[in-house]
């Protein structure tokens, strides 16, 4: 299954809704769409993983590189509504501690200004919970 990239934004933060699977050839479509929108002036991103089904080593990887690719331009780039799957994936890799993860839009939006409210998501508290399952 190909990934689907929609993009639109929100009080000027950049949201890709993704869905499908992030692999090897789908991480490629992702980067060059990120690095188009840097070209274009965009520094602040969403990657919405609402429908994100699956992502392996290298999708991850992929993402890394987004993030350090708007990092290293002072910007950021935070995630949205993962599945488990995903949440242990990165609770695994430890990339939790490099991503600012999100399980509601609104929330990861409000992020970018300093002046709101937001409610983090705990993922540590989150893989517990889950342990058993």
């Amino acid at each position: 299954m190909s990934l689907e990239i929609k993009e639109h934004s929100r009080e000027d933060i950049v949201i890709l809704s993704l869905k499908g699977r992030i692999t090897m050839e789908e991480s490629n479509t992702l980067r060059e769409a990120v690095q188009q929108l840097i070209t274009t002036g965009h520094r602040r991103m969403l990657f919405d993983l609402t429908n994100v089904d699956y992502v392996d080593s290298t999708g991850l990887g992929g993402m890394v590189i987004c993030y350090t690719s708007l990092k290293n331009l002072d910007g950021s780039l935070k995630l949205v509504n993962p599945n488990k799957r995903n949440i242990e994936m990165l609770a695994l890799t430890r990339l939790h501690t490099i991503f600012e993860v999100y399980t509601d839009l609104q929330d990861g939006v409000n992020s970018f200004f300093p002046d709101r409210v937001i409610k983090r998501f705990d993922i540590l508290a989150f893989v517990k919970a889950h342990a058993d399952e």
